[in-house]
């Protein structure tokens, strides 16, 4: 084999490696800014105690296994009624108790959701009366 066409095998190998390897470390070190929430909806205005189902830090999260097991739970077993830790009790419904006062779903589903890349199935099912598909 001629001496050039090593050295063209050898640089066949290093772009490749360096293509294989980029989408590992061309990302280091940016980060995006977290998302900031708005909870000025005119439902939570309206509450004179302004408390989620459970505290901020659980619901930010466990919301995600909160509503698995409240559809698993609502839909196969009929236990409609959540009790939360402090003893509050809330119907398990996206639409009828979460929605009620998080009703801006761009503003705060949304922009956690894209932040941290997540397509959650919820609204596969439940419709957000601003958004209905034409």
């Amino acid at each position: 084999m001629k001496q050039h066409q090593w050295g063209m095998i050898a640089l066949g190998l290093v772009v490749f490696v360096i293509l294989i390897t980029f989408p590992f470390w061309s990302g280091k070190g940016k980060t995006s800014p977290q998302p900031t929430l708005s909870f000025d909806t005119p439902a939570i205005a309206q509450l004179q105690e302004k408390r989620c189902v459970e505290d901020t830090s659980f619901m930010r999260d466990n919301h995600m296994k909160i509503l698995g097991t409240w559809r698993d739970e609502a839909v196969r077993e009929g236990k409609r009624f959540y009790t939360a830790r402090n003893g509050r009790v809330f119907e398990k419904s996206l639409s009828g108790t979460c929605l009620k006062c998080h009703s801006n779903k761009q503003q705060f589903c949304d922009r956690c959701h894209n932040y941290v890349g997540v397509k959650p199935t919820c609204f596969s099912c439940h419709s957000i009366p601003e958004e209905v598909k034409k």
